[in-house]
C-alpha cells in the first residue's frame, strides 16, 4: 500500500524510553484517519507510526481499514508506487485485492492470507480491490528492514496459515511462531504476527517472548489485556500491567513479558497481534521509503523521478538536486506489467534536510 499523503512528513524512528518491562505499563495508541486515493478516498486509520511509538520490533507502519462500502467509496485503487528498505505485508477479513509488481509477480490477497512482498532496494507495485469486493476490510502493514538486508532482492511470498483452535478462540499465525504454530515465511529480523479471534467471554493466555515488544491492534468488540513477566523473573521485576482496548486502538506491550492474557467482551473480539525484538537501528521514513539519511530517500525519490520521465509518464521532472537527476538510475525500481493507470510521481521533499524528531 502506498502513503498517498501530498505532504508526508518525515519520521525519524529509533529506540525510545520503554520504561524497565511489562510493568511500566501498556500505551494505547489512537489511530488518525488518513484519505487512501481513488476519486471518492477510502478512508483508512493510521495507528504506526506516531510520534510516540514509530516501532513494534521491525513493525513500522500499520494502515487499518473498514468496513467499507466499496460502492460508496470506490474501494482501494493505488496505482504503482516505489518502496525501498521494507516489506510489505498485507492481511484481510473481507473483500480481495489485485496486486502486480516490478519483480513479476500478480496476486490476489484474500481473507486469512498473506501476501508479502521485499522491496530491498527497490521495487514498485499497485493495489486495487476487485470489482467482486462489496466490502473491504484488513490491514496492511510495514516492516522495516535490517541495514544488512535493505539490499535484498525484490520479491514476494504468498501464505496461507492454517486455523489453530482452542476453547473459544481461533488463530492464524502468519509470521513467526505463536501457540504452537510456526509460519515457514522467513523474516530478517525475529518477528512474530498472528489474527486471533475470541468468542464473547472467552481467555487466551499466551505465552510470549520476553524479548520482543508486542502490539494488539484490536478490529472488532471489546479486549482487555494483561501481560506479566516470565516465571524466574526477579523477585522486584513489576509484576503485571493491564488494559482495556476498544476497537481501531493499539496496544503497545514493552519488552518483558512472558504471558499475555485476552479476554473479550460480550460482542467477542478480533485483533491482530504483531511483536518482534526492538530493531536497535534509527531509520528514515518519508513517504513510501525507508532509509538512514536523508540522502537514501532524496536518492530513491530521484531515481523514482527519473524512472517516471525515461517512461515518459506525465510531465514528471526527475527533482532533487541537479547531480542526483543527472545520476538517478532509471530501471532501479521496475513497473509492472498490464497497468491500467500511470504510476504515481513522488510529493515534493521538504525543503529542508530530513532531521531527526525527538519521540
Amino acid at each position: 500500500m502506498s502513503n498517498t499523503e501530498q505532504r508526508p512528513a518525515e519520521t525519524i524512528c529509533r529506540n525510545s524510553d520503554r520504561g524497565s518491562g511489562v510493568g511500566s505499563g501498556i500505551e494505547i495508541l489512537e489511530p488518525r484517519d488518513v484519505p487512501l486515493g481513488g476519486l471518492r478516498a477510502m478512508p483508512v486509520r493510521r495507528t504506526l507510526p506516531q510520534r510516540a511509538r514509530s516501532l513494534i520490533g521491525a513493525w513500522c507502519f500499520l494502515d487499518h481499514y473498514g468496513p467499507d462500502d466499496v460502492a460508496a467509496t470506490g474501494g482501494m485503487n493505488v496505482p504503482a508506487h516505489p518502496h525501498i528498505g521494507l516489506q510489505t505485508a498485507s492481511w484481510l477479513f473481507s473483500g480481495e485485492i489485485e496486486h502486480r509488481d516490478s519483480a513479476g509477480f500478480h496476486a490476489f490477497v484474500r481473507p486469512g492470507e498473506l501476501n508479502l512482498m521485499t522491496a530491498g532496494r527497490g521495487i514498485s507495485h499497485s493495489e486495487r480491490s476487485t470489482p467482486a469486493t462489496t466490502v473491504l476490510h484488513g490491514a496492511q502493514l510495514w516492516i522495516a528492514l535490517p541495514e544488512r538486508a535493505r539490499s535484498a532482492p525484490k520479491t514476494f511470498e504468498h501464505y496461507a496459515p492454517p486455523q489453530r483452535r482452542g476453547e473459544g478462540w481461533i488463530a492464524q499465525v502468519f509470521l513467526g511462531s505463536l501457540l504452537g504454530e510456526h509460519s515457514p515465511v522467513a523474516t530478517h529480523t525475529p518477528l512474530v504476527g498472528a489474527e486471533l479471534s475470541l468468542e464473547p467471554g472467552a481467555e487466551l493466555e499466551i505465552t510470549a517472548d520476553p524479548g520482543f515488544e508486542h502490539g494488539v491492534l484490536l478490529d472488532t468488540g471489546e479486549l482487555e489485556l494483561s501481560a506479566s513477566p516470565p516465571a524466574g523473573a526477579a523477585a522486584d521485576a513489576p509484576r503485571e500491567a493491564a488494559a482495556r482496548l476498544g476497537p481501531a486502538r493499539l496496544a503497545y506491550l514493552p519488552p518483558g513479558a512472558g504471558t499475555i492474557r485476552l479476554r473479550a467482551g460480550g460482542t467477542g473480539a478480533r485483533l491482530l497481534l504483531i511483536g518482534g525484538e526492538p530493531l536497535g537501528e534509527r531509520i528514515v521514513m518519508w513517504w513510501n521509503f525507508i532509509g538512514r539519511s536523508h540522502d537514501d530517500i532524496a536518492r530513491a525519490r530521484a531515481d523514482w523521478q527519473a524512472q517516471l520521465a525515461a517512461a515518459g509518464v506525465g510531465d514528471v521532472a526527475p527533482a532533487g538536486r541537479p547531480e542526483q537527476a543527472a545520476d538517478a538510475e532509471a530501471g532501479r525500481f521496475g513497473l509492472p506489467d498490464d497497468e491500467p493507470e500511470p504510476p504515481l510521481p513522488a510529493p515534493p521533499l521538504p525543503i529542508a534536510r530530513l532531521l531527526p524528531r525527538r519521540l
